[in-house]
């Protein structure tokens, strides 16, 4: 049975419009014109326990819109939505108690206070006991590299100390399904890798499931198999990373280095040529030529090493939505 079940999800805003000048003021005062913004649109999937996705999504695609619905924040205009095994926006006691959602951009640890303060009351909130609290806050607290932070007021602490710990405040109640919105946004490096490391270990060990959306597609391919891609809040993909290269990047990089020099006349003949540097070349060629052009260069030039690699992911998806015309067939 999924965790997570959406069947043609969608969310309207009435949005109200408001013409220049003193007559359009008083029109809008005294009766308001409204158009329809269209935030989610017919989306549907299923995720199934234990399983990590990737969300992603321009600004402005629907990706927040849609966790929010998810966990109940906001209800959709039409669509059926179920998770584990709850209806989201009805907000009951069991299912709040199985979900969590992480937002990278807000805190709910109270500044001026130790973290453990702000833990206590989470506890106090789900009905923690006393000896799990303590089990609970021990364990993630090692899992995070977090042992002497907590009890250092929350401004005191650095941005990753912080993030660890409202990741620690977010999972005190061992939620089933974890929403994790930008949970990386504005780390530096090491803190980013600890933070996707933490996530993977608490999956791994409890077998949560993760829908996560990141503008850092390191989060997503460290973490995610799976990916979901929305575009003006349509769900234009779902499948595996290596899908989305194959359906959205029909090009290959084809790196050459040669044991002589080559004019780059020469070269270009081959292939669209994109760096070239005497003794190597980077040529970009669609993949259903890609046979043929491997087997002209080992032929006719003298090779001494040949590669051949996706388009960095960062660059494809790009390309997806700067075209913004894909569609699922």
């Amino acid at each position: 049975m999924s965790t997570i079940v959406v069947e043609h999800l969608s969310k309207v805003y009435p949005v109200s419009v408001k013409e220049s000048g003193l007559k359009g003021t008083l029109n809008h005062f005294f009766k308001r014109n409204y158009r329809l913004i269209k935030a989610v649109q017919d989306v549907s999937f299923e995720i199934e326990p234990g399983e990590m996705v990737g969300f992603l999504g321009a600004n402005g695609a629907g990706k927040t819109t849609t966790l929010k619905m998810l966990t109940g924040l906001i209800h959709p205009s039409e669509g059926y939505v179920k998770v584990a095994g709850h209806i989201p926006f009805e907000r009951r006691s069991p299912f709040l108690k199985k979900v969590t959602l992480v937002m990278g951009q807000k805190q709910q640890l109270i500044w001026d206070l130790p973290a453990m303060d702000s833990l206590k009351i989470n506890a106090a909130v789900y009905g923690i006991r006393d000896r799990d609290f303590e089990h609970r806050v021990g364990e993630l607290s090692d899992m995070l590299s977090l042992e002497g932070k907590l009890t250092q007021p929350v401004r005191k602490l650095s941005l990753g100390e912080r993030m660890k710990a409202e990741l620690l405040a977010a999972l005190l109640h061992q939620p089933e399904v974890l929403f994790l919105d930008e949970p990386t946004l504005g780390l530096d490096v090491n803190a980013q890798v600890a933070v996707r490391e933490f996530l993977r270990d608490y999956n791994q060990r409890y077998q949560a499931t993760v829908l996560l959306t990141s503008h850092y597609m390191a989060d997503i391919t460290a973490l995610c198999q799976r990916v979901l891609m929305i575009h003006q809040g349509q769900l234009i993909y779902d499948g595996s990373l290596e899908g989305l290269v194959d359906r959205f990047a029909p090009c290959r990089e084809v790196s050459v280095e040669f044991a002589q020099p080559y004019s780059k006349d020469r070269l270009s003949v081959y292939a669209d040529l994109q760096a070239f540097d005497k003794q190597s070349a980077r040529f970009l060629v669609r993949q259903e030529h890609l046979t043929t052009l491997v087997g002209k260069l080992l032929a006719e030039l003298e090779v001494v090493d040949l590669t051949v690699t996706d388009p960095p992911i960062e660059e494809v998806i790009g390309q997806v939505f700067q075209a913004g015309t894909a569609q699922l067939s």
